[in-house]
């Protein structure tokens, strides 16, 4: 039974990174371009689900096996893929699947407080990784799956979309050129509506295809103190970190990305709570945070509780914001400069008025799996996108 808690990451931290200096396994290298390579999903019960349907169309590339803690979820992938003529092997403990020398690659979607262990266990293992956002519960961790990847000459790529966005890639780049002069603000905005996830009277029984050790893994193992034990998990400080953690990644990497800032802010500023309504979450649903870099802020703002139902978001057709240029942003970015502002892919000037359009690969979710795929069989981490 999985005892490990987050007390003890650092215990487990040091002997994933000095105690076990074996060299990688031959079985665990790819061997060349025209060799599938194997991927096992951990977590698909919700955004692993797109893990398994974006390897899958990529050639060359096969889902060979699936893991997850929740049995009857375990059952239906695996009988899914069957159906269509797709063999894959079953693990509810992802200690077991990393034994396999049939796996090449790990692509994980769990819980958040997952991911950094799971990284470093794969790392171990020999395995590449892609690990979805964030890719660690906190800035520590999130040290320590460098220092596997690199120790352990792993290929490991997280799952900042954006990132692979050609159209987006090109406006950044036409930005930090300093077509609209000096970027002031780069602006993250989640203004996403988040419902109560209800007030649950007493601890909840544990569901019986739910093994709730190996679900709580490397954190502490809490009474179950919500309706749903499966997403709620966001809003709850042991296991999730809010929308800041969730929908907030993307947009803060592209503020980052925009600023050329690859170090973490010497100060930062936030406040927020948890406003509306009164439930079993923890996690603030309306929070600011300012990143000051001295030459530019970084801003980013969650508002849970719109007064109204979003509008589309501006720049998807080149049009203007209306009123102001974030009341119709319910997940996006501004950056703001002298001579104008970046919203989405089109650049505007202080009027308002569209100054460049830019267009390209639209298909990021497959363009960045495919991105990692080559990076895994060039053996370069200089292949992975992000690019500073």
């Amino acid at each position: 039974m999985l005892t490990l808690h987050r007390r003890d990451f650092l215990k487990t931290t040091a002997l994933c990174t000095a105690a076990i200096a074996a060299p990688i396994p031959v079985w665990a290298r790819v061997e060349g371009a025209n060799d599938d390579i194997r991927v096992g999903v951990v977590g698909f019960g919700g955004r692993g689900r797109t893990h398994i349907e974006a390897f899958n169309k990529l050639g060359g590339v096969r889902v060979v096996a699936l893991c997850d803690v929740d049995s009857r979820i375990l059952e239906r992938g695996v009988r899914s893929l069957s159906d269509k003529g797709q063999k894959v092997q079953g693990f509810a403990d992802v200690r077991k699947m990393l034994e396999s020398k049939e796996i090449d690659v790990i692509a994980t979607a769990t819980p958040n407080h997952w991911h950094a262990l799971l990284t470093i266990w794969a790392c171990q293992a020999g395995k590449d990784v892609y690990v979805e956002k964030p890719v660690s519960h906190n800035v520590f961790e999130g040290r320590k799956c460098v220092e596997a990847a690199r120790k352990y000459n792993r290929i490991v790529q997280a799952g900042t979309q954006s990132r692979s966005n050609e159209a987006l890639r090109q406006a950044i780049i036409w930005l930090r050129e300093g077509h609209l002069g000096k970027i002031r603000i780069a602006r993250g905005l989640c203004y996403k509506r988040r419902e109560s996830i209800g007030k649950a009277e007493g601890p909840q029984s544990i569901p019986p295809e739910i093994d709730y050790d190996l679900w709580c893994g490397p954190a502490e193992k809490l009474p179950l103190a919500r309706k749903r034990l499966h997403y709620d998990w966001h809003w709850v400080w042991n296991t999730g970190n809010g929308d800041l953690g969730n929908q907030g990644v993307h947009q803060m990497d592209i503020a980052r990305w925009a600023l050329g800032k690859m170090e973490l802010s010497p100060m930062v500023f936030s406040v927020g709570g948890r406003l509306g309504y009164s439930d079993d979450g923890e996690t603030p649903n309306t929070q600011m945070v300012v990143h000051n870099y001295g030459d530019a802020l970084l801003i980013f703002e969650v508002r849970g509780l719109p007064a109204k139902a979003p509008e589309p978001q501006a720049g998807e057709e080149g049009k203007a914001p209306p009123m102001d240029k974030y009341r119709g942003l319910s997940v996006g970015h501004v950056i703001e400069c002298e001579g104008g502002y970046l919203a989405g892919t089109t650049a505007f000037d202080n009027d308002h008025q569209p100054v460049k359009r830019f267009s390209g690969k639209s298909d990021d979710e497959g363009g960045h799996f495919g991105n990692f795929i080559k990076a895994v069989r060039s053996r370069k981490r200089e292949d992975l996108n992000p690019k500073s």
